[in-house]
């Protein structure tokens, strides 16, 4: 069984880090287990996230969330489940039965990797804006979210990553490699590898995966081990001489100067050159 669902909350745990709002998996509902795939919970105060993905603003203090891959369909029944679990779960957060959190302080989230077909034909939704749709379910609205239907651009890689479009992913896996996120490298391997199981190529490289571990470890190296490998050679053609030279402290530059002087004056060219010239000795010649 491919971790989709996991490999989908982590990206939203990457993605909602030094918040107010915690990511929880698979959350268990009942005493026959009955799992929510994932709900994004309000911890303590804060302001809503500054830049969130298309249609995840904004938060609830509780907000649930059904996700179906590539290969999983969501159908009528996917938002009979979430509908009632949002009950059950209400229930459960809430100072007592008689004493139940506001309404508002829930929303309901279907996301999907494609376009539902089948549902379509089942249910009338309201198109908020590209892959963003409203869908009414009795008295509540659940925001529906298509993945791959989502712009791409840098605000929606986590949507762009899950989205099974070569470009969408491409791009979205090069846009976490430059931020440099706390797991990038290993999200990337796993998603690639889960993409390969599905039959969708992609083009991440065990090269890239090693290529984004390093960098993301790099901090924890001496300059030393930094530079293990790199010839003087390579590391000049890296840095030009005015770039060398202007973050070099003065008196360190001076000392490098003062010391090469020293190894000049004692080579032998130089001790040479300071020799005085040897004039030609006379010849004498002997007469019987």
């Amino acid at each position: 069984m491919i971790p989709w669902h996991r490999l989908f909350g982590i990206a939203l745990t990457d993605l909602l880090a030094g918040t107010a709002w915690e990511v929880v998996l698979e959350l268990d509902l009942s005493v026959k287990q009955q799992l929510l795939d994932i709900v994004v919970v309000r911890r303590g105060k804060g302001p809503q996230p500054r830049e969130l993905p298309d249609g995840l603003g904004p938060l609830a203090d509780h907000n649930l969330v059904t996700y179906k891959s590539l290969r999983e369909p969501l159908d009528g029944w996917a938002l009979k489940e979430l509908a009632a679990h949002s009950v059950n779960y209400r229930k459960q957060v809430s100072p007592s039965l008689d004493r139940l959190l506001p309404e508002a302080s829930f929303r309901l989230f279907a996301v999907c990797t494609r376009y539902p077909q089948k549902l379509a034909t089942q249910v009338v939704w309201q198109t908020i804006g590209p892959g963003v749709y409203d869908v009414p379910w009795g008295t509540d609205t659940i925001r529906l979210l298509v993945l791959n239907e989502m712009p791409t651009d840098d605000r929606n890689a986590v949507w762009n990553l899950f989205s099974a479009d070569r470009e969408r992913v491409d791009y979205a896996a090069g846009r976490f490699r430059r931020q440099q996120h706390s797991e990038a490298s290993s999200l990337l391997k796993l998603l690639y590898e889960n993409y390969k199981e599905e039959g969708v190529a992609m083009p991440y490289t065990k090269q890239d995966f090693w290529r984004d571990v390093t960098k993301a470890h790099l901090d924890s190296l001496s300059p030393k081990e930094r530079l293990a490998g790199i010839s003087p050679d390579e590391l000049l053609a890296a840095i030009s001489p005015d770039e060398f030279l202007a973050a070099m402290p003065t008196e360190q530059l001076r000392t490098i100067v003062r010391k090469a002087e020293q190894r000049l004056a004692r080579s032998p060219a130089k001790k040479a050159s300071q020799a005085k010239p040897r004039t030609k000795s006379s010849r004498v010649t002997k007469t019987r």
